[in-house]
């Protein structure tokens, strides 16, 4: 690819060469330069139009009647114009490697690394942003482990793309404190709330519509055991023990994130078998909700019944493979999932 405009200079210029003169096959060499300024640097496509204007005299030695002074000039203002778009493409693709620069840092600071085991519990991650140049959206998760057991966030910010970084780092950070400061999962929830509910006034969403956020939280014990898991608004998990799978839904489902003040703060924890063996799936709504050209939704359930026993990463590049096959390589919302297994030793 790189090479593509030397190549389209000799194979213009040959044709040029070996077919008759009033095929004017010479009258292409400005293409080359034009070529070249999607790919090249200034100087290179300067020296290239240089050359093809040097091959423009050099057969208008052999063939007089090639036009050549129309040619070259033509030569002459394309490489111009080419030489100044390439000067601008890399102005261009410094600021977006700077934008780039900037999305990591975003990220790093949101989604954290997190280890792939503590004790006997497996964590695996998967994170698809839809906004793809922005590398990261309003999907968030966090894997903390504290005196009260391994603890577990995932949620997802309404909006996606940079705007709903500022409100996922928000509830992504409180967690990380609040997850070790309360004991129960309900002050966590609450803790979550209030900063999210603090940051939305600091920095009003644009829009008549509220920021909030679905979140679900789950609690693993250090001693095994049964699970809490307290579910704001978020899509329930799934449970796969020995070949079935459990949509664990909520008996009575918390408030989303943002919305305890308008609609109360009644949280409840659910409690679930978690034993050895066992796969749990966190998912955001990017993948529950991903739709086929014919409206269908991901079969994320079925799916799930399909796989195989296999550790959390396997699972998730699974997922990640089936997914993006599902939906042809483009993703509407983005996408955030954590596979967790409690091992057998």
């Amino acid at each position: 690819m790189r090479l593509s405009p030397v190549v389209l200079t000799v194979v213009i210029a040959a044709l040029a060469y070996t077919t008759p003169p009033d095929m004017a096959f010479s009258r292409l060499l400005p293409a080359a330069p034009a070529l070249a300024a999607a790919m090249w640097p200034v100087l290179p496509t300067v020296l290239l139009g240089t050359a093809c204007l040097l091959l423009m005299i050099g057969l208008s030695l052999v063939f007089p009647d090639l036009g050549t002074w129309w040619t070259a000039a033509g030569i002459i203002a394309v490489t111009v114009a080419a030489a100044y778009g390439s000067h601008v493409r890399l102005q261009r693709e410094r600021t977006l490697f700077q934008v780039r620069l900037v999305a990591d840092a975003a990220q790093q600071v949101v989604l954290s690394p997190m280890p792939h085991r503590l004790g006997t519990i497996e964590i695996e991650s998967l994170y698809l942003a839809a906004a793809a140049e922005a590398r990261i959206g309003g999907d968030f998760y966090e894997v903390v482990d504290t005196p009260y057991g391994i603890r577990l966030l995932i949620g997802d910010v309404r909006g996606k793309g940079l705007p709903a970084v500022g409100a996922a780092a928000t509830i992504v950070n409180a967690f990380r404190e609040a997850a070790y400061g309360e004991t129960e999962l309900v002050d966590v929830a609450r803790r979550l709330d209030a900063s999210s509910t603090r940051y939305n006034a600091a920095f009003p969403p644009e829009g008549a519509m509220e920021r909030f956020a679905t979140a679900l939280l789950v609690q693993i014990p250090h001693e095994g055991g049964r699970i809490g898991i307290l579910n704001c608004g978020h899509p329930p998990p799934m449970l796969l023990h020995r070949g079935r799978l459990r949509v664990l839904e909520s008996a009575d489902p918390s408030p989303l994130i943002s919305l305890a003040e308008l609609v109360g703060d009644h949280y409840t924890v659910d409690s679930h078998d978690f034993a050895p063996g066992d796969l749990l799936l966190l998912y955001t709504d990017g993948i529950a909700e991903a739709r086929a050209r014919d409206g269908e939704f991901f079969p994320l359930a079925s799916w799930m019944l399909r796989q195989p026993t296999t550790p959390p990463r396997e699972l998730l590049t699974a997922l990640h493979r089936d997914l993006l096959r599902y939906r042809r390589g483009r993703l509407e919302d983005d996408v955030a999932a954590l596979a967790v297994r409690r091992s057998l030793t």
